[in-house]
């Protein structure tokens, strides 16, 4: 399972600081139509020849890939929920025959997000399965979750996407969620169904926890705190400039000047938060180059990861293997413990991210702050405090914002996310803050309608600040289809 650039080598390099497609995403994304070492050979010839076009020898020997959802004729009449109900067979890849590229074929039918990301993504999916689950899609649903399980299976862990340049990171791990989602609707013994995949996902995550000590903090995800305590990091096993945004990665490099394998390790390990990028990465809290994301002990990571501990327990509880249970509710309860202790803010009344090195806060406020109530993790107190602050300072006229910052990144202000709105959401619920969760709920679903009711389009992510324009900043233009703003949509939609 080669990667496009190990794959390619030079010619790789050639094509993507050439720039030849404006989206870096789509060169890896081709499907060769000829064998590697021919179409090696055949670079190796033309490209001595004066008239040789890179552009041209690429789309003689690559089939280009499709953008999902993006070209689809969306009948205005119908309403935006009848809208995202159409977008699901739009949005659905049948099950993988083995191929050439860089796709990593599932058994299973699944959903992809839609436009430039043509594969299935870890997070985004169970976003997406809320609003399957809203639907009735039920069989969809499994099929996603058994897709996760089979990654597990074959890879030892769920890759950011199902892409042979991903498998070097994963993403915010979920797949717990999935589980504990579908298991509403199937109830029985569907914790014991996944118990083996819930396990091997919590090995990926806490690999190398014996290798950390007081002289050594942090292995791969694991972080030794100084009390002992693990909680855990989003970290790369590469330290390269990323395939899929490789003249990027090359160009943030050489203007920062400094230890560029260092710089690609935190660009990727941004990259498989899912919050690629946001200023709560940053050093200086503005510019890429400060990135120090190995440095930081996420909050919303280690809230995931303690649902997963509770699932695993609940799986061997559903086996009535107590002694298990007991072993994995304890090591649930000791993260919880460590993340009050290091991410609670009682200065400012919040959830915050933990620079591990640095021994303090990192300074951005982040939606992340809500994962603890989400998960139940957070007091009373600590809930209305958070709530206090959700609804002064991050919501805003179309929903919350995902920082309070402002950056050009994506993942910042006036940026708002349909995941981080769904956790919200249900984490103010969870202590009875129906208001204010009610009110976050109603600006998002109108900034979706009128996005939807304008363009006839359900969009990546949206200007929460300015409803009349946009979304922007990041890598890519907006994207639509789009997987995770149709699932929260309609999941919200449900309680109105």
């Amino acid at each position: 399972m080669l990667s496009p650039e190990e794959r390619w080598g030079e010619f790789f390099e050639a094509v993507q600081l050439a720039q030849v497609f404006p989206d870096g995403k789509t060169f890896v994304d081709c499907e060769p139509k000829y064998p590697a070492e021919q179409i090696l050979l055949n670079y190796a010839k033309a490209k001595k020849q004066s008239e040789f076009s890179l552009r041209a020898f690429v789309l003689e020997h690559f089939s280009l890939p499709p953008a999902y959802g993006s070209d689809f004729i969306a009948n205005a009449d119908r309403s935006m929920s009848e809208h995202i109900r159409s977008l699901w067979p739009v949005l659905t890849r049948q099950p993988d025959e083995e191929g050439e590229g860089s796709l990593l074929p599932l058994p299973f039918p699944y959903i992809v997000p839609g436009g430039r990301f043509r594969e299935i993504y870890y997070w985004d999916s169970y976003f997406t399965m809320l609003g399957l689950a809203a639907d009735g899609e039920e069989e969809m649903m499994a099929h996603m979750v058994n897709n996760f399980a089979y990654l597990i299976d074959q890879v030892g862990f769920i890759p950011n996407g199902n892409r042979t340049y991903f498998l070097t990171r994963s993403q915010p791990p979920f797949f717990s969620s999935m589980v504990a989602l579908l298991a509403e609707h199937k109830g029985g013994d569907t914790y014991v169904q996944y118990l083996p995949q819930l396990l091997r996902e919590y090995d990926f995550w806490m690999h190398g926890q014996d290798k950390v000590d007081a002289n050594t903090p942090a292995f791969e995800h694991v972080v030794r705190m100084p009390d002992g305590q693990l909680l855990n990091r989003y970290y790369d096993r590469s330290a390269t400039p990323r395939p899929e945004s490789y003249r990027e990665d090359v160009e943030t490099a050489e203007e920062q000047g400094g230890d560029a394998a260092q710089l690609f390790l935190d660009i990727r390990a941004a990259c498989e938060s899912g919050w690629d990028f946001s200023g709560r990465w940053f050093a200086d809290s503005q510019s890429l180059a400060s990135i120090h994301t190995t440095e930081i002990v996420p909050v919303d990571l280690n809230a995931l990861l303690y649902h997963l501990e509770q699932c695993i327990a609940l799986g061997y509880q559903q086996k009535l293997d107590e002694g298990q249970a007991a072993l994995f509710q304890e090591k649930a309860n000791r993260r919880k413990a460590a993340v009050q202790q290091y991410c609670w803010d009682e200065a400012t009344g919040f959830f915050r991210d933990y620079d591990f090195k640095a021994a303090q806060f990192t300074p951005v406020l982040s939606m992340a702050g809500a994962y603890p109530l989400f998960f139940q993790m957070a007091t009373e107190q600590q809930a209305a405090r958070v709530a206090d602050k959700l609804g002064k300072e991050f919501l805003r006229p179309g929903g919350y914002t995902s920082t309070l910052i402002t950056t050009g990144q994506q993942w910042d202000a006036p940026n708002g996310w349909a995941p981080l709105q769904w956790m919200a959401y249900k984490g103010l619920l969870n202590y009875q803050h129906h208001a204010l969760a009610e009110k976050g709920r109603d600006c998002w679903l109108a900034n979706n309608r009128r996005v939807y009711e304008n363009n006839t389009k359900m969009v990546e992510k949206y200007d929460v600040e300015n409803i009349e324009t946009e979304a922007g900043g990041g890598e890519y233009p907006l994207q639509d289809g789009f997987g995770w703003s149709n699932g929260v949509a309609q999941a919200l939609l449900k309680t109105v």
